[in-house]
Parts: structure tokens; C-alpha cells; sequence
């Protein structure tokens, strides 16, 4: 029999600052969380109406020793990096980006009129591969698959498998589960997760409960889900809109500076040192 996970935790995101002045939610990010969360270090959401929150993006910085995801739901995101590449992130579409051994880049939100909505996932990298070669998985909105569940259920598949369709992210050392989920009002979803996998949700419209009893959750709420092998979500009567995301744990220590993130203090001041006097990038 299925064993539905406990909710462990759970919290709203907080109001903080980034990059050049972007203001957003961050619902974890922070060493001593991405140990509950791992192998997940930090999740932001910069969903935002006014231009003046967002439009300083986050210039040129590097990156070391993990991965980061975004994900958009509305306006565009203008990125570049050092090893050349350049493109744009649209509503609907993925970019899951391996930094590896060191890369800078930048992420610029376009100036539009309308809303700016994304996420920002950071994903850890086992130290067995921190030091490999960048790399980047572009995912356009058309190729992730849409999973309908009898007219209630709308789930874009956009890593791992659901409901035997697999999304488009490949060969990541976390073993990915990454959905955005629909559901109308009082509908009910139950998302099979491997039971050694560390997974939660983050509520983006409506409300949602994530065990059987538990109390809804509301937009910006992050929950953080226990032992077992299934989460069992169910909308309240707005209906819910929420990403669930499960991965395996890599159990290693952290030693994390800002947009670097190694296994000891000393590999910590070596990236820095590196950066400082121009040996940073490898892995090329």
C-alpha cells in the first residue's frame, strides 16, 4: 500500500533583495535549510507587477559546483554567459543550467509591459562532478508535455516521470522530479515519489492541503514533505496552482558563498581566489 508523506514543514517566503535590486520571495536559501532540502540549496520567486522590482536583473556573476533552474510563467529573460552562448527564457519555457566547474553569466529581465513571473530553483551538485563541464538544457514551452487527469488535473511534466510521461530535462545527478501542477476546485492529486527522495511544493495560486487532515496552504507557501512514497494534494474550492519537486538527496557537506557552493571551506577560497585573480572558469 502507497504510504502518503507527513508534512514535515512549513513556511511562507520571505521578501529579500538580489542581483542589482530585483525584489522577490525567497522560500529557502540558506545553509542549514538546504540541508532539510537537500539535494535543493535555495528556491526564489520573482513573480512582480512593476518593472522598477525587476528590471536591474542579475549582471554578470559566476557560478560553481551546482545547477540553476528557471522557469517562467510570464514576460522574458534575456541571459548570456562566458563561454558565448545567448538566448532568451519565455513564458513556459526551462532552462536548467549545469555551472560545473565555473561560469559567469547574467539574466536580465526584458523590460515588457505586464507581469514578470518565474522561479528560480538551485540544485547541488555531488562533489564527484562540481568541477565538470558546463552545460546547459534549454527546454521551449512546446516540449514539455501536459498531463490531463479526467478534466480536474492539468500537470506539465518538466522533469521525471508522471503518470508514465517523462519530461524533457535529461542526465541530472538529482534524479529531478519537476511539475506544475493545476487543480480545479477540490480536486485531488496523488504524485508517487521514490520513498528515499526528498520532496515538497511550492503553492503559486489558490490553496492546496499536502497530507490527508493537513491544514491548506496558501500562495507562497513552501512545504516540506516527510517519509513515504506518495504526496496526496488536494485544492481547496479557488482550485490551486502549485510546483512540486522531488530529488535525490546527496548527503554531503556544504560549504556555500553566495553563487558557489563546494563541500569544504578551503575549495570555498579557492573559487573566490580563483575568480579574484583570473583562473576561475574550468572545466572548458
Amino acid at each position: 500500500m502507497p504510504t502518503p508523506r507527513p508534512i514535515a514543514h512549513s513556511r511562507t517566503a520571505r521578501p529579500t533583495i538580489e542581483g542589482a535590486g530585483v525584489h522577490l520571495h525567497r522560500a529557502f536559501g540558506t545553509t542549514g535549510e538546504a540541508l532539510l532540502f537537500d539535494p535543493f540549496l535555495l528556491l526564489d520567486d520573482f513573480r512582480a507587477d512593476d518593472p522598477r522590482e525587476f528590471v536591474r536583473g542579475f549582471p554578470w556573476h559566476p557560478h560553481r559546483g551546482m545547477e540553476t533552474v528557471t522557469y517562467m510563467l510570464e514576460g522574458r529573460v534575456r541571459h548570456g554567459d562566458s563561454l558565448g552562448n545567448r538566448g532568451v527564457i519565455g513564458a513556459g519555457d526551462l532552462q536548467w543550467m549545469s555551472a560545473g566547474g565555473g561560469i559567469v553569466h547574467e539574466e536580465m529581465p526584458e523590460r515588457e509591459a505586464g507581469r514578470l513571473g518565474g522561479f528560480q530553483l538551485w540544485v547541488n551538485l555531488p562533489r564527484t562532478v562540481k568541477l565538470s563541464p558546463p552545460r546547459y538544457q534549454e527546454i521551449a514551452a512546446a516540449s514539455v508535455p501536459m498531463v490531463e487527469q479526467g478534466g480536474s488535473a492539468r500537470v506539465r511534466v518538466l522533469a521525471g516521470t508522471f503518470d508514465g510521461v517523462t519530461g524533457p530535462v535529461r542526465d541530472v545527478a538529482a534524479d529531478p522530479l519537476y511539475l506544475d501542477v493545476t487543480l480545479l476546485p477540490g480536486a485531488a492529486l496523488s504524485l508517487a515519489v521514490p520513498p528515499d527522495h526528498t520532496a515538497l511544493a511550492y503553492v503559486i495560486e489558490g490553496t492546496a492541503s499536502f497530507a490527508p487532515g493537513a491544514s491548506p496552504a496558501g500562495n507562497r507557501t513552501v512545504v516540506l514533505m516527510g517519509p513515504g512514497d506518495t504526496v496526496e494534494a488536494a485544492a481547496g474550492v479557488e482550485g490551486a496552482r502549485f510546483l512540486a519537486l522531488a530529488g535525490k538527496p546527496l548527503k554531503e557537506p556544504i560549504a556555500w558563498g553566495g553563487p558557489i557552493v563546494m563541500n569544504t571551506d578551503d575549495e570555498l577560497r579557492q573559487a573566490f581566489a580563483e575568480y579574484r585573480d583570473g583562473t576561475f572558469l574550468k572545466g572548458r
